[in-house]
């Protein structure tokens, strides 16, 4: 499943003429995550109902656990604040990478990449 709204990370959408003096930028490699899509109906009303939503569900999966990473389409925002700027060049977003790269093994995405967010569990 990719995150919509993020073509880079599907992988079917890579170019089929890039070659090796020019390849492409890889997709994200989200297979070592779980990852839940929730569509709760009505639509959720902002990103704070999102967090609340995917904190349940993360909890519910993980027992305690830590938020690391997030993106709010609606206002298009990100956490770590500014993370992208340094993946402009990059198939894949800086909220992603961070999430990644910081030990995350859960990703919620709720309302196909509206709210999606990225956590840890912590293991006392």
């Amino acid at each position: 499943m990719a995150i919509p709204d993020h073509p880079a990370l599907d992988t079917a959408l890579t170019p089929a003429d890039a070659g090796p003096a020019c390849p492409a930028p890889r997709p994200a490699d989200l297979s070592a995550l779980t990852r839940v899509s929730l569509h709760p109906e009505p639509p959720l009303a902002d990103y704070l109902a999102a967090m609340r939503l995917a904190e349940v569900e993360a909890q519910a999966r993980l027992g305690e656990c830590m938020l690391l990473s997030w993106y709010d389409r609606d206002r298009d925002f990100e956490s770590p604040q500014h993370s992208s700027e340094c993946h402009q060049d990059s198939a894949t977003p800086g909220y992603v990478d961070y999430g990644l790269h910081h030990g995350a093994t859960l990703m919620v995405d709720i309302q196909e990449g509206r709210f999606v967010f990225f956590y840890l569990p912590l293991d006392f």
